[in-house]
């Protein structure tokens, strides 16, 4: 019975993705928040749309800036000691927010707590490439982003539910507290590599790493850190590719995490309580989608076996549908309409996550970290931009304007997607060394 039972793998890796998709239901939690207090915030400070618009986009731009090193980190030290760290650290400065006092208080702390955030997703992405092989991966970064966009839809009407009992600053003081917890539980449960770890047996080992030729283990790629050939990154056009791509997604996603509440009350004329719980739809719609679109890109990759086909077909249909749904949700008179169209706009845009963070462990390697870092670096200019030009197109009355130009970079990035990045190459191949040779230095 007991030799029986051995023979079934365990299922220590998927322990590890609820670990993981629980952060990231944090990070967003920790990172709207605010944008449902907003309005509160707004009206006891005395700050404008355009004052709110650099609030919002403190935090990304700092999150932008320490993306390669939050990556870097965590190829170098690993993911346990790394995210343990940084996600202590953001919590305090989440709790930190509530003593805010000034438009200028308000965007320091903002972003000193993106600087904490910045190593999170790289970090998780470094720890999946080591714990899920390929087959897998698009699966789960489309149900870590799940979970993210999870806690994005779970702070409005929590948030509300807060302020209106203890006010606005108990919810950052909470939000806070739960990033704390989540410290100690990573610390407790995580190992940096699976062999490392007790939940993990070999049949579930054989899974994640695979056999070689002569039928045993495959070893983890765990070879001594090297320094980073940045000089290959940046002359390679496939990274170049893949940040811009993530770019125009970014752009487009902050504008629902930002300002969706917001716009909600003040132009489409929703109550603060109906506003709040309304704004929760389209991000519960990115859950679905971000589940969907991994599960999707992982189909396709196993019946093509091709990743350019199986990553840029998902990504393509979810940039152009999000385009095609968010210009009538600007136009649209009748504001259960617009919010329909803003619902179905943000499900196609998070089915293109499960393949953009999957592109990074197919094509990085051991530097996987790094190349996701690069990638969310970009991504996230970005989402700095979004907030303040958004901010500045609204405080003129021009509400139309900023859902347009969104729908203008989806659909330049759908051509990045169509005929530049290929998440068949390598990312360390460039224009001078053979395929072979790149693959071998990462291998």
């Amino acid at each position: 019975m007991a030799d029986g039972a051995a023979k079934h793998p365990s299922r220590g890796r998927w322990y590890m993705l609820l670990l993981i998709s629980v952060m990231y239901l944090i990070t967003y939690l920790d990172r709207v928040n605010i944008s449902t207090a907003a309005p509160l915030i707004s009206k006891e400070y005395g700050f404008d749309n355009i004052t709110m618009g650099y609030i919002f986009s403190a935090f990304v731009w700092a999150y932008a800036m320490f993306q390669v090193p939050g990556g870097w980190l965590s190829d170098r030290f690993g993911a346990r000691g790394v995210l343990s760290i940084v996600v202590a650290y953001w919590s305090i400065m989440t709790a930190a927010t509530a003593g805010a006092f000034s438009a200028t208080s308000f965007i320091a702390i903002r972003f000193l707590f993106g600087v904490g955030e910045a190593g999170a997703f790289p970090g998780a992405t470094r720890a999946m490439q080591l714990w899920y092989p390929q087959k897998e991966r698009g699966f789960v970064q489309g149900v870590t982003h799940s979970a993210s966009r999870a806690g994005a839809a779970i702070a409005p009407p929590l948030v509300l539910l807060i302020m209106v009992n203890l006010g606005w600053r108990w919810a950052f003081f909470i939000c806070g507290a739960i990033g704390l917890v989540w410290s100690v539980w990573w610390s407790l449960s995580y190992r940096n590599l699976p062999e490392e770890h007790r939940l993990v047996n070999p049949q579930e080992l054989e899974i994640i790493r695979g056999r070689d030729q002569t039928g045993a283990i495959k070893p983890p790629p765990m070879e001594k850190q090297t320094q980073v050939p940045w000089s290959t990154l940046l002359r390679s056009p496939n990274m170049w590719a893949i940040m811009l791509a993530y770019f125009t997604y970014v752009y487009c996603l902050w504008i629902f995490l930002s300002w969706l509440t917001k716009y909600l009350i003040d132009v489409r004329h929703f109550t603060l309580l109906k506003g709040g719980l309304l704004a929760s739809l389209p991000l519960w719609a990115g859950v679905v989608g971000d589940t969907a679109g991994g599960i999707a890109t992982d189909w396709l990759l196993k019946r093509t076996g091709s990743a350019r086909i199986g990553r840029r077909a998902v990504a393509i249909t979810g940039l152009l549908g999000c385009a095609v749904f968010i210009v009538p949700a600007a136009l649209a008179e009748d504001p259960y309409t617009a919010v329909f169209c803003l619902t179905a706009a943000m499900f196609f845009l998070e089915c293109t996550i499960g393949p953009s963070w999957a592109v990074p462990m197919d094509t990085g390697g051991k530097y996987s970290g790094t190349v996701s870092g690069m990638m969310n670096m970009a991504g996230n200019f970005g989402g700095a931009i979004s907030p303040i030009v958004f901010g500045y197109l609204a405080e003129g009355g021009n509400w139309e304007a900023p859902f347009i130009v969104a729908a203008g970079l989806l659909v330049i990035g759908a051509a990045v997607w169509a005929f530049w990045l290929d998440p068949d190459k390598n990312i360390l191949t460039s224009g001078f060394a053979s395929h072979d040779r790149a693959a071998e230095a990462v291998r």
